[in-house]
This record gives C-alpha cells, sequence and structure tokens, in this order.
C-alpha cells in the first residue's frame, strides 16, 4: 500500500525531447521506475495559463502539439493516457472555495505529455490537468498546493512541469552546447539551497530575489507550477535533484522530487 507518493516539478523544455534520448529523457524513464505506481496523475503544466482555475473533466482528453516549427514526427506523437473525472471532481472540492471549472475541451499539451511519455510510456495511467491561474499572484498557488496535500495519501503523484530557469530570449538556438549564462547558474544554485533549507518564502516571492530572477524568470508561468510542488512538502521531507542540466544556456532542466 502506497503511505504517500512524491511530488516531482520536472524541467520539460524543449518540445524535442519527446522524442530524444538523452540524459534529461533517461532520467525521467529513471523517475518512472523508481517511484511507486500511481492510481493517478495531476499535472500542472506552465502551457495551460489562463485566466482562471480549471481542470480537465473528460475521460479521454485529446493531445495537444501546442508549438510550431519543429519536425513532422514530432507532431505524430500520441499519448492516449485516460482522463479521471472521479481525480477531475476531488480536485475541485479540496480547491474550495476557490472556483474551479470542469473543462472538457483541453488535453494534455506538451508540458505533461512530452514528459510522461518517458516516466510512464505505456499511457496507461488516468492524468488530469490543473490550469494555472495567470491572474494569481504566486502565493496563491503555492497555497493551492497546499489544498492538494491529501491526494498524495490517496495514489495521486501531482507533478509540476516548466523550468525553474527559463528565458527563450536568451536561448542559443542551434548552437549545440552551449555554457549556462551566470545569471543562470547562479539562480539555480540559490534555489537548490532554499530548496535543500525547506526555505519557502523567497522561492514563493522569487520576484524580489534580485536581477538573477528577472532573468532567469522573466515571465512566471514556466516557475509557477514548482510553488505546488513546494506546497505540497512536508515538514523535513527528503528533496532530491533526480535530473540536472541547463539547456540552450538559459532553460534549466533541474526536476525536483519531493519524498
Amino acid at each position: 500500500m502506497i503511505s504517500l507518493m512524491p511530488t516531482i516539478f520536472f524541467g520539460h523544455g524543449n518540445p524535442m525531447n519527446a522524442l530524444s534520448k538523452n540524459s534529461y529523457t533517461e532520467g525521467w524513464a529513471s523517475i518512472g521506475k523508481s517511484i511507486p505506481r500511481p492510481k493517478a496523475v495531476l499535472a500542472l503544466s506552465a502551457h495551460w495559463y489562463i485566466p482562471n482555475c480549471a481542470v480537465i473533466s473528460n475521460l479521454t482528453p485529446r493531445i495537444i502539439h501546442d508549438f510550431g516549427g519543429f519536425p513532422t514526427e514530432l507532431y505524430k506523437i500520441e499519448y492516449p493516457a485516460p482522463g479521471s473525472l472521479e481525480l477531475a471532481l476531488c480536485v475541485k472540492d479540496l480547491l474550495a472555495p476557490v472556483s474551479v471549472i470542469l473543462d472538457e475541451s483541453w488535453g494534455f499539451d506538451h508540458g505533461t505529455w512530452s514528459v510522461l511519455k518517458h516516466v510512464f510510456p505505456k499511457a496507461d495511467i488516468p492524468i488530469v490537468q490543473l490550469s494555472i491561474n495567470q491572474i494569481q499572484p504566486p502565493s496563491f498557488h503555492y497555497e493551492l498546493g497546499k489544498k492538494l496535500a491529501s491526494l498524495r495519501e490517496e495514489g495521486v503523484l501531482i507533478i509540476g512541469s516548466g523550468n525553474i530557469v527559463h528565458n527563450l530570449s536568451a536561448y542559443s538556438w542551434g548552437e549545440g552546447d552551449v555554457p549556462p549564462f551566470d545569471w543562470a547558474v547562479r539562480f539555480e544554485k540559490h534555489a537548490r539551497e532554499l530548496l535543500l533549507k525547506g526555505d519557502d518564502a523567497p522561492l514563493v516571492n522569487y520576484q524580489n530575489l534580485g536581477r538573477d530572477a528577472i532573468m532567469s524568470a522573466p515571465t512566471p508561468e514556466h516557475y509557477l507550477p514548482l510553488l505546488y510542488v513546494l506546497g505540497l512538502r512536508r515538514k523535513n521531507e527528503k528533496v532530491s535533484f533526480p535530473v540536472e542540466g541547463v539547456d540552450g544556456g538559459s532553460i534549466s532542466m533541474l526536476a525536483v522530487q519531493i519524498g
């Protein structure tokens, strides 16, 4: 019997990771083999960033190829995992009195499927996505994570998918391996230190951490999924970093596992 599922933040990076075999995707596959098999997955992806809270209630969610300019084979990928109305309704109840819309139109965007196709390649575990409300402050997302904590006791794996450092304007497209920018290294290092200390407040209020934070998270959507995972953490729970690396100089691929 599962006593407490871990919770994980994935740095998902380039959609091409869905097709690639590299240190990141091999790390994701290793995570899938090392954790208990979940009853279901609740995913918070940077790519469902809308002005309200919504949860997928469709039993057969579509896969969304939410990007452009990539090879044709990437658009042919399918990930036919089922949805779960039961989990969607449970999430809605847990987040009350916050209003949560049951949504049948959205599906699995690449923040979810490009990672989970490596973690759970059989696509046989029910998945529900919860949107990230773009009009709410970081503290709101942290508190929502706390409200969802009981799901960990019920065999639900809750994941955030984004990037702690995500600056596309500085990304070195098509230049092969490039060293990470100094500000990216400093901010990721600082975030790691705070995570290991269990000091959540500066991470929630990351916009006050100076220029490195501003450069590393110039827009919030890829950073905010981390705050849900932080909110799910229990006192003195172990934190580890099963996947590491910086892609294109300005995208942190760090995975943060709690439990």
